[in-house]
């Protein structure tokens, strides 16, 4: 009964602690620059590793001039289904949220500017360096506007302005976002921020959450070591000539066993390719295509086909590159997608060229390799005697008589034995 009581004693104290507004802790992040599949990996991480922890609220110090649609809507899918209250603060001074920038502020649950920063300019551009066509262009607007209306019906913002940010390429201040209501507060830094936040009431999957901030503890989480390297790897261009390079390195290894140099970076280039593909939307298919296309240049190096497997192997290649990546944001660009192909098949030409004539080549060695080698008679030859080719002393017949110290050609080989003629100016 004494237990019972004290058990119930804690109970009832936690959940006063807990109904008095007891602060957690607040989770911030950076994200600087770009918007790519890296970013989405490292946001949606947060919001994960915040949620497990029970944060009292995520930040996210925002500064980017925009990025890749396919990545953005990860994120903003995330924020929408994140079960702890997400902060998305524009800062510092002079950074601002463009393009995707928008779509991830309206997807927040909080949204707040630094002084001297600006948001807006979300017109969809040009995808992955590639022309887009008028009517694919209007799409992709049309889709952004319905989406960026959404997030701000579940935000409860100005959904006019948004869609005047992507179809006009409107940009305004911290001071008329706010007038706006595009965004909930501006503050100065992050201790001001922390301090507005205290209090705010927020509808977080269906429940309203009070921030309890004013005592909370604030740790900031830094871009990992994975996440840098990934981010720098991770783009469609380099992925896909790590890939080559691996498939060349390993294949150069497999032909030249004991090598080791082009085997170990083939290797190392291929796990980094394999690891930029965690976050990039690889379709197999383009991977087959690009192994069939290798070995149809190893066949061409065995068999005999006139060149059909070189060319087979080509256009494979070609459709495998331009089928490597699924989204249409990102793909291999032309700059790099030529060069490696011809790149390839040269090498392969050049193997098949080589295999070839050293099939039709004739012999250099034995006794095939010394018929029309000259040598020196070393003894008189009535018809028989020793004569030296290439420094060696053989019998030899002759069908004319051959003074010692005469110079000779060797005109066939019987088993051990040379036959060999005078060499005159003639037949020099």
């Amino acid at each position: 009964m004494h237990v019972s009581g004290k058990f119930l004693l804690t109970l009832l104290m936690l959940f006063l602690v807990t109904g008095s507004g007891y602060a957690g802790d607040i989770d911030i992040i950076t994200v600087d620059g770009a918007i790519t599949p890296v970013t989405a990996r490292y946001i949606q991480d947060a919001v994960s590793r915040a949620e497990d922890k029970g944060a009292e609220c995520l930040i996210i110090r925002l500064d980017t001039p925009g990025g890749l649609l396919q990545a953005t809507m990860a994120i903003d899918k995330r924020l929408l289904s994140a079960a702890v209250p997400v902060v998305v603060y524009i800062y510092p001074g002079g950074g601002r949220a463009a393009s995707a920038g928008v779509f991830i502020s309206y997807a927040a649950h909080i949204t707040a500017m630094a002084p001297s920063t600006n948001i807006g300019s979300a017109h969809p551009v040009n995808m992955g360096g590639q022309d887009t066509s008028r009517v694919m262009l209007e799409k992709i607007t049309n889709d952004a506007v319905a989406h960026i209306r959404g997030l701000a019906q579940k935000r409860n913002r100005n959904a006019e302005w948004a869609e005047q940010a992507i179809r006009e390429s409107v940009n305004i201040t911290e001071t008329e976002a706010l007038a706006l209501n595009v965004i909930d507060l501006i503050a100065e830094n992050m201790t001001d921020l922390v301090d507005k936040l205290d209090g705010l009431t927020v509808s977080v999957n269906g429940r309203e959450v009070t921030l309890n901030t004013a005592d909370a503890e604030l740790y900031y989480r830094d871009m990992g070591l994975n996440y840098r390297i990934l981010d720098h790897i991770a783009n469609p261009n380099i992925a896909y000539l790590l890939m080559m390079a691996g498939i060349f390195g390993i294949f150069f290894e497999l032909r030249s066993p004991g090598s080791i140099f082009p085997g170990a970076l083939g290797a190392i280039s291929l796990i980094l390719a394999f690891f930029a593909f965690q976050v990039l939307p690889i379709n197999a298919a383009g991977i087959l295509l690009i192994l069939l296309a290798v070995v149809l240049f190893i066949l061409e190096v065995h068999i005999v086909s006139y060149g059909l497997l070189t060319i087979g192997g080509l256009i494979s290649m070609v459709l495998g590159s331009m089928m490597l990546y699924r989204s249409p944001e990102l793909q291999v660009a032309l700059s790099v997608l030529i060069p490696v192909v011809v790149g390839f098949a040269l090498f392969f030409i050049l193997a098949v060229y080589l295999a070839a004539r050293a099939q039709i080549r004739k012999s250099i060695s034995g006794k095939e390799g010394i018929v029309g080698e000259t040598g020196t008679a070393l003894q008189n030859l009535d018809p028989e005697g020793q004569v030296s080719v290439h420094g060696e002393i053989w019998r030899a017949v002759a069908d004319e008589k051959i003074k010692k110290g005469t110079k000779v050609r060797v005109v066939a080989v019987t088993g051990m034995q040379l036959t060999v003629e005078t060499v005159t100016e003639s037949n020099r």
